[in-house]
């Protein structure tokens, strides 16, 4: 699928309901997540994989990857109505989805490595909280991202490589391209309607 043609797929799916600053709920924009989902589609890390989707919000990467022909999608976020969401979405994308098997389920990121009952991901996609309302709050992500899969795709503030190669250990970057985040005004706090970040999506694989 050309790199358009995902992202006008993806600009049908609709974001929060009811946003919860907390865990800083921004519905990634389709402009972001196409060329996110296409760099790990044209990489080899979609198609026919295993892929999770951790802090999936309303689900927009999870079915970018099913529609990219990923074989199994899991979509794990701690918000229930979040969870809604994105089950609303992937019905909504039943026809693009095709015959990718995803599901979606409501677990708090941290939890995800106490158990066993997970199989090791091909494929890790997050966009988590920057950090934002309280500081760290990707650190849970980065650490259960390593622990389940082989190869994380993430998105995270301009500026953080360095931090990220040494919490990641013995994993490794191996791919990154900076791009703009636009924010929609979704907060009180937000005085402008779109307010533009600069991100660094990066590619890490996890080495044995």
């Amino acid at each position: 699928m050309k790199l358009r043609k995902l992202e006008m797929a993806l600009e049908k799916t609709e974001g929060f309901e009811l946003p919860n600053v907390s865990y800083e709920q921004y519905k990634t924009p389709a402009i972001v997540a196409a060329p996110f989902l296409h760099m790990a589609f044209m990489s080899g890390d979609i198609e026919g994989k295993r892929v999770y989707d951790l802090g999936c919000g309303t689900g927009i990467l999870s079915i970018g990857a099913a529609i990219l022909g990923a074989s199994e999608v899991v979509g794990f976020d701690i918000d229930e109505a979040a969870i809604l969401s994105a089950e609303k979405n992937a019905a909504l994308m039943r026809s693009e989805i095709q015959g990718a098997d995803i599901e979606f389920i409501i677990s708090d990121v941290s939890e995800l490595m106490k158990t066993d009952e997970l199989n090791r991901a091909d494929t890790v996609l997050m966009n988590p909280p920057f950090g934002a309302q309280e500081k760290g709050n990707d650190r849970p992500f980065l650490k259960a991202a390593v622990s389940l899969g082989d190869v994380i795709y993430s998105i995270h503030n301009k500026g953080s490589r360095a931090f990220i190669e040494k919490f990641i250990k013995p994993a490794v970057i191996t791919d990154c391209f900076t791009t703009q985040f636009p924010i929609r005004k979704t907060f009180d706090f937000h005085k402008k309607e779109t307010q533009p970040i600069a991100v660094e999506i990066y590619r890490m694989e996890f080495r044995r």
